[in-house]
């Protein structure tokens, strides 16, 4: 399962979007937004752990659980970003949105295509099964 080649868009988009929340995160320090601070470099930087972790998956089930979960902290990311921008007191976060609008689209492809090619693999293995039991 392990694809972490140089040319991994996902592995790639992930990390450098980490790099811009610790930028993000030590910029809210500064400014003495600590809680909201600790949220976004949680969230944001989990993402690309939760990938980097899915390309050492034992299964394609295992692979694609940890993409979901992978989904699930950009979803809680764009939620605090988004809280950063409608509140009108913390710095505009619009390219980190634009970056993670790009991360949550490889990352839906991902899921949607590996979720087709593991169910597929899944019921081709159950006919191969099927009917080796009735050769028998």
């Amino acid at each position: 399962m392990r694809t972490d080649r140089p040319d991994n868009i996902i592995v790639n988009l992930t990390f450098d979007f980490s790099l811009g929340i610790i930028e993000y995160y030590e910029n809210l320090l500064s400014i003495n937004r600590f809680k909201l601070a600790d949220q976004i470099f949680r969230s944001g930087t989990s993402i690309g752990a939760n990938v980097r972790e899915a390309q050492n998956a034992e299964t394609p089930a295992d692979f694609i659980h940890k993409m979901k979960i992978a989904a699930k902290e950009s979803d809680e990311t764009e939620y605090w970003l988004e809280l950063c921008d409608r509140s009108g007191v913390y710095p505009k976060t619009t390219e980190l949105k634009k970056d993670l609008k790009s991360i949550t689209r490889v990352l839906d492809k991902i899921i949607s295509s590996s979720k087709k090619n593991h169910t597929f693999r899944s019921s081709s293995n159950r006919q191969i099964i099927k009917s080796s039991n009735q050769i028998t």
